[in-house]
């Protein structure tokens, strides 16, 4: 196959720049979203009819069988999923996995607003989701579950007694409208004093390693979500702190500053890490990149079932920006490329015309049945796959805009 291609970094054919090399143009394109690559001899969305008008030439893809034309579509898909796997892979082996085990979240949840509709309580434990028991600390683990897999019970533990609570049927919904932050708990953070620094005032009155500051003026300080908003009120006063140590309560006078933090590093659940060698990331990377694809699949086949709203799921590039949170995390960074690289390997396998799957599906049909669609019939069905894929991105882009308001 010798393709006079013409490579754009961009969906429309604009280009601002061009280099020749070879018997292959590139160039980057005016809106930089993705790429698109013009071959000759194949229609395709940018409706360049004149290239068709001459007889087939022997490098052009419209001479070459069905098998290889096959080949040559499916390419791109099956780098986005081996470059997905790949990175999930590498990172399994430089970062490994880090977690809190359930029994190691001695304080249990800090709940939300819709965490606490669904009963559950600040200082509870979720040991299971649905049939699913909970080793790992996982509150995407709990939404998942919840919304792929339609978990309707968790089990919790409370002041030491297991209890289930049966879960409303719109909670799946609910979560899946939300895009960014914590939608149901975190882990509760005691006031256990890890360190404080050095002339700091945490250090000047007289706070130790261990300490827990159990209340400020008479109210209970026990944990961050109550110290916290307290502290913020109380800048540049005198208050009294009581503090638990060794099993006895030290009451002190501390002079909070005006300005800037006590000085206090605080103790957070005990971590555990799951490290991996190189060849151990590697089906780890696989187990990843699957596992995240079965979810998608599932999750479009629950839109279809109607058990899931498409209204509350889909987002364009400003709900996938906020993925990214607002810290710069590289090991984030590189698991969000991996899952867009696998998502958007699936996305363009759809049977859609104007997409790779699109050109599959008439590959496919031309392989079994010996018949060769004619090149009206792919003009014209490429024409109303663009039209589709547009109006898909205008309503996600609206969808984002409306969330917005």
């Amino acid at each position: 196959l010798k393709p006079e291609s013409r490579s754009f970094i961009c969906f429309l054919i604009l280009a601002l720049f061009k280099v020749q090399k070879g018997e292959t143009e590139y160039g980057i394109g005016w809106l930089p979203l993705g790429g698109y690559v013009k071959i000759s001899g194949m229609i395709d969305e940018s409706m360049d009819k004149e290239q068709m008008e001459g007889p087939p030439q022997p490098w052009e893809f419209r001479s070459k069988p069905a098998w290889q034309r096959l080949i040559i579509m499916l390419g791109g898909v099956i780098v986005n999923f081996i470059l997905g796997i790949l990175i999930f892979a590498m990172v399994a082996w430089i970062y490994g996995d880090t977690y809190y085990k359930t029994e190691d979240v001695l304080d249990g949840i800090r709940t939300t607003e819709l965490a606490q509709e669904i009963g559950l309580k600040d200082g509870d434990l979720v040991t299971k989701v649905g049939d699913l028991t909970l080793e790992k600390f996982s509150e995407g683990l709990i939404i998942k579950e919840v919304v792929i897999n339609q978990a309707k019970t968790l089990e919790v533990k409370r002041d030491g007694q297991k209890m289930t609570l049966n879960l409303p049927d719109d909670l799946s919904s609910k979560l899946a409208k939300q895009s960014d932050g914590a939608k149901l708990f975190v882990p509760r953070i005691g006031t256990d004093v890890k360190s404080v620094s050095e002339g700091s005032t945490a250090e000047k009155v007289g706070l130790k390693t261990g300490d827990r500051i159990i209340a400020l003026n008479g109210e209970n300080t026990s944990y961050r979500s109550q110290f916290d908003p307290m502290l913020k009120d109380l800048k540049g006063k005198t208050v009294r702190m009581d503090v638990l140590r060794s099993g006895d309560t030290i009451n002190m006078q501390v002079n909070l500053p005006a300005e800037g933090p006590v000085g206090i590093a605080w103790a957070f659940p005990k971590e555990s890490r799951q490290k991996y060698s190189f060849m151990e990331a590697i089906p780890r990377g696989w187990n990843m990149s699957w596992g995240f694809l079965g979810d998608q699949i599932k999750a479009f086949k629950l839109m279809f079932q109607g058990k899931i709203n498409p209204n509350d799921s889909l987002g364009s590039i400003f709900t996938i920006g906020k993925q990214f949170g607002t810290e710069w995390l590289w090991e984030r960074f590189w698991k969000m490329t991996a899952s867009l690289s696998l998502i958007l390997g699936f996305l363009n396998l759809l049977p859609i015309p104007a997409l790779d799957g699109g050109h599959v599906m008439f590959l496919l049909f031309e392989s079994v049945t010996g018949i060769k669609p004619s090149d009206k019939v792919l003009e014209y069905a490429t024409l109303a796959g663009f039209v589709i894929l547009m109006a898909l991105m205008i309503y996600v882009l609206g969808l984002d805009i409306s969330r917005m308001f």
